[in-house]
């Protein structure tokens, strides 16, 4: 099953970035090109009969999957980038993380007011950065699609956060 073989390749890291806390690390699923493709193709099938106009992913981790994902969907790639790294005209979003605060922005001319946007991220966790790039979404007249995980903490119930969009919430992998 795929789930069982993401997880299994997911590297646990304790107490990164702050004690306590264990970092869920995609970055071994990057090494095998297969695992890479199945992820691609387990989410585009999802989606293929409601399909997205665009799809936006958070900086950084959520690039990786998130523009796969437009490509093979041939929809719009959306980035939504931390604070500073956006050259043209923006909106800004702050946000609490589960471990501090941080802040994300989008150009002005991400998207065309009325397009449905699937939000991708690798990892849903309190929903502070899936609902702040909804928020963005909105500021330019944007439609929640759908919000997508490769990995979901479901004890931290970020989930809840995201219903209240009424939009499909999946996640591939769930830590309980």
């Amino acid at each position: 099953m795929l789930a069982e073989h993401i997880k299994s390749t997911i590297r646990d890291i304790p107490d990164f970035p702050q004690k306590g806390v264990i970092f869920r690390d995609i970055t071994p699923i990057l090494k095998d090109s297969r695992l890479c493709n199945s992820i691609i193709l387990h989410i585009r099938n999802r989606y293929k009969d409601n399909p997205p106009d665009a799809i936006a992913a958070m900086e950084s981790r959520g690039f990786l999957f998130g523009f796969l994902l437009a490509h093979t969907l041939q929809v719009p790639f959306i980035p939504i980038r931390k604070k500073g790294k956006l050259p043209f005209h923006k909106f800004s979003q702050s946000y609490d993380l589960e471990y501090g605060k941080a802040e994300v922005e989008i150009h002005t001319d991400a998207l065309i007011p009325g397009q449905k946007v699937m939000i991708h991220d690798d990892l849903l966790a309190t929903g502070g950065t899936a609902k702040a790039a909804a928020q963005l979404i909105r500021k330019l007249e944007g439609k929640i699609h759908s919000f997508n995980f490769i990995v979901e903490l479901e004890f931290l119930n970020g989930r809840d956060i995201l219903n209240l969009y009424k939009a499909d919430v999946f996640s591939l992998v769930h830590y309980k």
